[in-house]
Formats: C-alpha cells, structure tokens, sequence
C-alpha cells in the first residue's frame, strides 16, 4: 500500500451510514478553510488547528487520551507538514461536535487502533495547507517566490536570507505587500477538497519530526498533576450522586425504594433517583444524591431497594459455556464469515485431521479512573463532563435516557485515566443525566472500584472449536472454525458496524470474528460464527483492548502450533510455509518479515536450552485484515514440576509502515505485550446467579509489577507504507505464544485461557 493511500475502503470500514448527520466529506472539504477565525487574534487554516500570535500552534484533537499520546500524535503529524517547531505545538480535547468526526468513519470514536492510520491523510494535509497559506503570505511580504521559501521550525525561511515567523505572519499578515487588499492574505484563501487532495506531501525522506523519538505532549502536565480527567471535574453547585446496583448484571428492575433511612441519617440527603433507562444501557440502577460525596455513599448504603432480579438470575460461567457447546453443536446455527472451497470435503480425505477445543473467561476492564460523569442541564443543553471514547454514540445514549434532542448535548472532553474499550460503553452518562434532570442540579456521579468491575461490559466468554486436516505430506489442506461468544458490537444496535454473512443469511459481528480470517494459505477455510444470546443478554459484553483477535488468534495460533507438531515440523518453519501470499493474502510477506525478525532477536532455534525451558512462536495481523498491524512474538518459558510457569521473556517484531513517533510505538507495544501476559495467565472473572463475583483487586488479579518478564521489541519501520496502529495488536499474539513455548518446554498443551499451574501439571501428566 503506498504512502499516500487512505485506509477504510471496502465493507468492514464503511461506517458512514450508522452516523445521522455528519459526512466524511464535508469533514474533509472544513479542513481545506485557510482563513477560518477561531479565538481573536489566531488563524485557523483547518478546524484542525490554530496559529496564535505567539506562534504557538493547538491541534484539535478529536481522539480520546488514554494514556496511548494519540494527542501528541495528532500534533506531530501536523508539525511535521506544518513546518512547526515541536516546542510551539499544543493540544486540545474537542467535544461531540459532528464536524470533529473522524474523516474515514464518521465518527467521533476512539479504537481498533485505527486513530493514526485513518487519520494520518487528514492531518498531514491539514498541515500542509497551513504551510502553503504561511509561505505564500510571508513570500508576498518579502517580495520573493513562493518556491523560494520553505517552512521550518516555525519560520518561513527564503533563500534571499530573508525570514518570517509563524508568529509575525500571524500578527501582520503580509498586508503591507497587498495595497488596498484585505489586510489577511489567507481569509480569501481556501481549499476545496479537491485542492486538499492534490496537495503533494513529503516524501519520508524529507520528514524532520515523524520518525524520531519527540517528548509527548501531554507527560510535563500529568506529572504536575495539572492534567484534567473527567473525574477532576467541578461545577458550582454541584451535587454528589452514588448508584446503587442490583443483584444481578442486567435484566434486573427496581419494584420499591425506601429512603426512610437515609432522610432520617443524613442531613445532605437530597433525593434516590431510579433510573429508567429506555436505552437499556442500564436497568435497575438507583441514584442516591446529596451535598457531598461522603453523604451520597452514606445515602446509598442506608437505601432499601426491592429488585425483581430479572430473567438471568440464574445464569453462570458454567451455564453460559453449556449452551455455547450446545450451539456449536448443532449444524443448522450461526453464520458463516468465510466460507472458501471444501473444508468439510477435504477434512473428509485429509491424511490426518487435527481436532481441538479452545475457551476464554470473562475479562475485565478496570482502568485505574473509575467511570464518572458530572451532568448538568442548561438553558435546554444537557452538558457532560467525563472522559469517553465514543462521543457519537454517547450522545445520542446520554439524549435517549431523558428524552432530549441530541443536538442539545454538548460532551466535554477530558483526559482517559485509562480506557482499553471501556469508554466505549455510555453508562456512567445515564445515571448522571437522569439524576441532573430529577433534581435539577448538576450531578456528579463516580463510581466505587466495586460498581465498576461488577457493571462492567467485559470481553466476552468464548468457545471456538478448530478442526484442521493435513494431507500425506504434512501439508494443510482445511481448517474448520466454528466460535460461539456474544457479539460485543451488535449490542450497539448499529447496523452500520455489522458485516454481512457469506452464505447470505443475515449480518454478523465481525468484530466479535476477525483474526480467524488469517494469512496463511489454505485452500478449504470456513469459519462460522454463532451468537450466544445467554452471554449476551446476561453478560453484556463489550469492547476491551484486541478485541475479537484477542480470542480468534487464541484458537488459530494455538491450532496451527498443533499442527506443526502433529506433523513433525517446526512450528515456525512451518508458519512460513503457509504465508505464501498467494489468492487474497497480499500482505503475508511482511507478516513473514516479523517472524524472522523476532525469531533472530529472541535466537529462536539458537539457543541451547535446558529442561523444562522452552520458546513458543505466534504471528498475527491484528486488527481487522484491512487495517492489520503484522506482529509476531516468541515467548521463552520456564515450567516447574508443579506446573508454574515463569516468563523470562517476551520478544515482539511489528511492523508498523511509517513509525510516527517510534519511542511512543516501542511503549505501546510493551504495554500490549504485558496486558496480553495479563489476561493469558492473571485475569479471570466469572459470573455466578446472574452477577459478577469479582469486586476489586484481591479477586480479580491484573500482571503485578514482580511478574513482568523483560520484554525486547522490534520496530520494522517501512517508510513507504501507510502508518498502521499499534495500540492493541500485541495484546493478541501473546497468550498462543505462551501456551506454545510450555508445550515445548514440557509437553503440555494447555487450550484455555487464563493458563493456570493446575492446567499445565495436567498436560504434563498426559505428556
């Protein structure tokens, strides 16, 4: 894919049609207005970004922060085209407004790791229209050519000698040059969308910023603590409200509220709100407000609330697994998403066929800021204060649970104290907004760590049977997938974001799918993908960090590693073999690339090892196939007899097409790598009477710092080709490594994740 190509054409990337009212086009032709007034005395050529006077330059950022630098990303990729100095640039978190939608989908939305890759094209040539407009006023101040002039840390630079600041084109605008016309050049400047797209870019080799290890944005001020997250949020006059949750995690309602006690015991009771959610975002939730934060958890607890527990009372781990397996079971259910040659004639003949079982647990989200939100309605505006990753959505969830217009909500952005998909999710709006509009105060609502591990939307519980077959010569000839979990994104009600099924009968959620659609080259492939409607009532699942390929390469890297062993080959000899790059898996040699390049830094097949040590490969292409980031990993293990498994260490390739900033990619990769350690051998909730068990962190047990093995990354930096994300494809390649490298330590095959010692001394005992 060339440098200059945008991602997100095709069917998995068409989102324009679930959004009301915003068009990527316009989006694009708003970012083509040189001469755009934003605050006094600034010039905005793009809605992008604005110019002081003090040549300070602030990009619009409409990416939510977690912690990723996506707005520090945003703002050297406008430099970078801008010719600014990195000193001068600042950021902004922008709101729900439409016109900040991301130009590929439509959307105000942050994940996928899709924020640079589909926005790169837009604010490159945001940046580069603000160069054109600056060389042209200065050239005309200076009496020179424009192409005699280039634009470098903040200055526009002639070859006469002459110079110009970004700040003194700013404050004077050339208009001494013009005679009688208007005193600001670019106010009669603009850009079609036409112009913007035949806007000629650098070339890598002329790039200054992108490439090179530049300090984020946004560190000094988190350091100082003066960095402003959604749960910082004051308003004057602003009350406190703590939800009280049912019983069980959803389907519940509430049939009586006694706050006898509460009005009684606390002086700065105000009222218990119940929450009718018509959105069904939330269901048997109550509001206890009152003064102060300390009164409102008082409040809350001397609350008494009657619940009819609802229709999933009864629902377990253990009962949603049960009709997963059921499903699969029946030949006659789900749909399928790929559906290439004879797979069940081919396993019919193959030489030998592969057969394997493979499940995931309840995940948690658990960022370190708990959800929150402080609500105020307005002269008929209903205002938001929180951190979200989702502004479309939201607002028109925030709306629907009181019954106003959407375009009369107004999100302000703040800084993520963690997010990984679940600020997606719009809850913590509701109960501030109903609470805001039933005592007509603004509400300030945040939840306690235990409201939001048990309210949480978590990643589903999967269950994927595999079946794949090999001829007389090792060779593999078909594999048969069929996953059964809830569809986290199909819970959304967005048809948009649905994918239509190959054999035609009806839409799936391919989000709930990708990373089974792999690179390798098999003749026969069918993956069918089955809703498991308990999971998703009774679990309502969302979208955490890897999404689908967090499960499906669970399943696919796991069986080919099978494979290979079953066969007599090595399984990364093997892996190469199958990415050939042949019929629709163009893209198969630079996956192939990570896994030589992380087979030689990690000495995969050089290295003597001793008993009960062992390596374990992994490659895949997360995230979706359109938008995949090529990342491979080798895990290097030691096992004990008792079946515990040390790390020692991680070694991951990615290749990441042009490294934006590559000390921000090494991080993000790290961090994936060691969520992905997290959830292959920590993490694990389950569900009991309808309810999540788990409530804080003595029970649901995240990577602890003493168990984080060194981690060594490789960056493959190809400079002509489009940037891709980095955020989450290493959580994903991680866990089948894992469970590979203990089978070649110690013969045990493990096929359920988390991996747990008892597990591993069971394989053994089959070894």
């Amino acid at each position: 894919m060339s440098k200059h190509e945008k991602i997100g054409s095709g069917p998995e990337l068409s989102r324009r049609a679930f959004m009301v009212g915003v068009s990527a086009a316009g989006v694009v032709c708003g970012m083509g207005l040189p001469g755009a007034a934003s605050a006094e005395g600034s010039y905005s050529p793009s809605i992008w970004y604005s110019i002081g006077e003090d040549g300070l330059v602030t990009v619009n950022v409409g990416k939510a922060d977690m912690g990723q630098h996506i707005a520090s990303t945003m703002a050297q990729i406008v430099a970078e085209e801008l010719g600014a100095s990195w000193s001068h640039m600042r950021v902004n978190l922008v709101g729900n407004d439409p016109k900040y939608a991301d130009p590929v989908l439509g959307a105000i939305i942050t994940g996928g790791s899709w924020s640079t890759m589909m926005n790169f094209d837009t604010m490159s040539r945001a940046g580069a229209a603000g160069r054109i407009a600056l060389i042209e006023s200065a050239a005309n101040k200076l009496g020179v050519k424009t192409d005699e002039c280039q634009a470098i840390e903040s200055r526009v630079i002639c070859k006469n000698g002459k110079s110009m600041t970004f700040a003194e084109i700013v404050k004077g605008g050339g208009g001494e040059a013009l005679g009688n016309q208007t005193k600001n050049l670019w106010s009669t400047k603009t850009f079609s969308a036409d112009d913007m797209k035949k806007i000629a870019l650098k070339t890598p080799d002329q790039y200054r910023l992108i490439g090179k290890d530049i300090p984020q944005i946004d560190i000094p001020f988190k350091v100082r603590g003066a960095a402003k997250y959604g749960i910082d949020t004051h308003i004057d006059g602003m009350v406190y409200g703590r939800i009280v949750t049912p019983p069980t995690r959803f389907g519940a309602t509430v049939k009586s509220v006694d706050d006898s006690a509460a009005k009684s015991q606390v002086p700065g009771f105000i009222q218990a709100v119940v929450v009718v959610d018509p959105t069904k975002t939330t269901s048997g939730w109550v509001v206890a407000v009152a003064k102060t934060y300390g009164e409102a958890i008082t409040a809350a607890d001397l609350l008494k609330v009657d619940y009819d527990k609802g229709p999933y009372a009864g629902t377990s781990s253990e009962s949603i697994l049960a009709e997963a397996k059921s499903l699969q079971a029946k030949p006659d259910v789900g749909v399928y998403y790929i559906k290439e040659g004879d797979a069940p004639g081919a396993l019919a003949k193959a030489a030998k066929v592969i057969e394997a079982e493979y499940t995931t647990e309840l995940n948690i989200h658990c960022p370190m800021e708990p959800m929150n939100c402080t609500a105020e309605i307005k002269d008929g505006t209903l205002h938001l204060y929180s951190g979200n990753q989702f502004m479309t959505r939201s607002t028109a969830i925030a709306a629907g649970a009181i019954g106003m217009d959407p375009k009369n909500v107004v999100i302000h952005q703040a800084w993520l104290g963690g997010g990984f998909g679940r600020r997606l999710d719009s809850d913590m709006f509701v109960p501030a907004a109903v609470a805001a509009k039933a005592t007509g105060l603004p509400v300030k609502v945040i939840y306690s760590r235990e409201h939001d591990m048990q309210m949480d939307f978590t990643r589903p519980l999967t269950y994927q049977k595999v079946r794949a077959g090999v001829d007389d010569n090792g060779k593999l000839i078909a594999v048969d997938h069929d996953l059964v979990s809830a569809w986290p994104t199909a819970r959304w009600g967005i048809p948009g974001f649905l994918t239509p099924a190959v054999d035609k009968k009806g839409v799936l959620d391919g989000f709930a799918v990708h990373g089974a659609d792999f690179y390798y080259s098999v003749g026969n492939h069918t993956i069918r993908t089955i809703l498991n409607e308990l999971a998703q009532n009774a679990t309502p699942s969302g979208q955490l960090r890897s999404v689908a390929p967090g499960w499906t390469f669970w399943a696919v890297e796991s069986m080919i590693d099978e494979v290979a062993h079953a066969t007599g080959q090595d399984p990364a000899a093997f892996r190469l073999s199958l990415l050939d790059g042949k019929g629709d898996n163009d893209g198969a040699q630079r996956l192939a690339n990570t896994l030589r390049a992380a087979m030689g830094l990690a000495g995969y097949n050089s290295l003597k090892l001793p008993k009960g040590e062992g390596m374990g490969v992994a490659c895949v292409s997360s995230q979706e196939r359109k938008t995949s980031t090529w990342t491979a990993a080798i895990a290097h293990v030691v096992v004990a007899d008792d079946g515990t498994v040390k790390v020692k260490k991680l070694t991951v390739a990615t290749d990441v097409g042009i490294a934006v900033n590559p000390d921000g990619i090494r991080a993000q990769v790290v961090g994936g790598a060691s969520w992905g350690l997290s959830l292959a051998m920590y993490e694990k909730a389950t569900m009991k009477d309808g309810a999540i068990e788990q409530t804080n962190f003595d029970t649901y047990t995240p990577l602890r710092m003493a168990d984080v093995p060194e981690i060594d990354v490789a960056i493959i930096a190809n400079g002509d080709e489009y940037p891709r994300g980095v955020g989450e494809p290493a959580v994903t390649v991680i866990a089948p490594a894992l469970a590979n490298a203990i089978y070649n330590a110690v013969g045990a095959r493990v096929r359920s994740l988390p991996i747990t010692p008892e597990a591993v001394k069971a394989g053994m005992k089959k070894a």
